[in-house]
């Protein structure tokens, strides 16, 4: 990394600093410390196609599918390939990169005194990725166990958590109005793998990391995501990058047709002819009405998406 950042200094004559958790500097801080121009570049844990190719360094041969089943796990995390994916040495790593984020990027940055109500916060939105998220709720919840903090305290500590790249943001969009909505947004965790070496029970919500999961597949491949709200229904993402743009509804299983009918039924009042996907396990093809169906795995490795 540093020959490749070195190189890139000489060769752009600028400025180049990396931004994220354990940097020197986050993200918000570059506006504070440069002047003039400059980029930056966001480094995502790894896909699930880098994973697989990774994976089967350590163990050849091992079919996508419980590739899959890994990454669920595991998370992409790059160091746990030097760990040889060895389950009571990735948990603990993965719990001392979360611990290092709090403390060092979190608390100290931020001067947080308070440290056991950022943790219940912390704690609070890990088990709750992908669903709305409010300052409002979160301060009864809070006052439910007995304790108390204004919302605009909590908003801050969100913020914090945010700026350490621990959590994504999404801003929810009326499709109709066609603009961002300020409040009850969601938020996404930067690793499930963290999630599930720190909190377990990723396999339970199963649905909210597959989200998850696909969230961050689309940040990598550089488009700008929010939610899509329509009426009383919502849209999971709502994908857009230059002229290109596409609407997705993850799921983890089509088993029932009231749930076929849920995840395609959503799509009945856009009236747009943008590409629309509904993603699955499911193995089969359900695609209808010229919605597209895919397996996630299927979409995770497809780039041309």
């Amino acid at each position: 990394w540093e020959k490749c950042i070195n190189s890139l200094r000489t060769e752009l004559n600028c400025d180049i600093y990396i931004t994220g958790s354990n940097a020197k500097l986050l993200s918000g801080e570059l506006a504070t410390y440069l002047a003039g121009r400059y980029v930056e570049f966001v480094i995502y844990p790894f896909s699930f196609s880098e994973f697989i190719e990774l994976y089967n360094t350590i163990q050849p041969n091992t079919s996508e599918a419980d590739c899959f089943k890994k990454y669920l796990h595991f998370g992409g995390m790059p160091y746990l390939a030097a760990l040889q994916y060895n389950e009571a040495a990735c948990k603990q790593y993965l719990q001392d990169v979360y611990t290092s984020v709090e403390l060092k990027d979190i608390v100290r940055r931020n001067n947080i005194r308070d440290v056991d109500m950022l943790e219940r916060i912390l704690t609070y939105i890990t088990a709750n990725i992908g669903t709305i998220f409010s300052a409002n709720v979160l301060s009864k919840y809070l006052k439910s166990e007995g304790r108390s903090m204004a919302t605009e305290t909590i908003i801050n500590y969100v913020k914090a958590c945010t700026d350490a790249f621990l959590f994504y943001q999404v801003k929810r969009q009326d499709i109709q109005g066609k603009k961002l909505l300020a409040i009850n947004e969601k938020y996404y965790v930067a690793d499930h793998g963290i999630r599930e070496a720190v909190f377990g029970g990723n396999m339970k919500d199963i649905n909210l990391i597959l989200e998850n999961i696909v969230y961050l597949e689309l940040l990598r491949r550089g488009y700008k995501v929010s939610i899509g709200k329509l009426d009383t229904k919502e849209i999971d993402f709502i994908c857009e990058k230059q002229d290109k743009k596409i609407y997705i509804q993850v799921t983890y299983l089509l088993a029932a047709e009231e749930t076929i009918q849920r995840e395609f039924g959503f799509y009945n009042e856009i009236t747009d002819n943008y590409p629309k996907y509904v993603l699955s396990l499911d193995e089969f093809d359900m695609s209808r009405n010229g919605i597209i169906h895919k397996n996630i795995r299927d979409f995770l490795t497809d780039a041309s998406i």
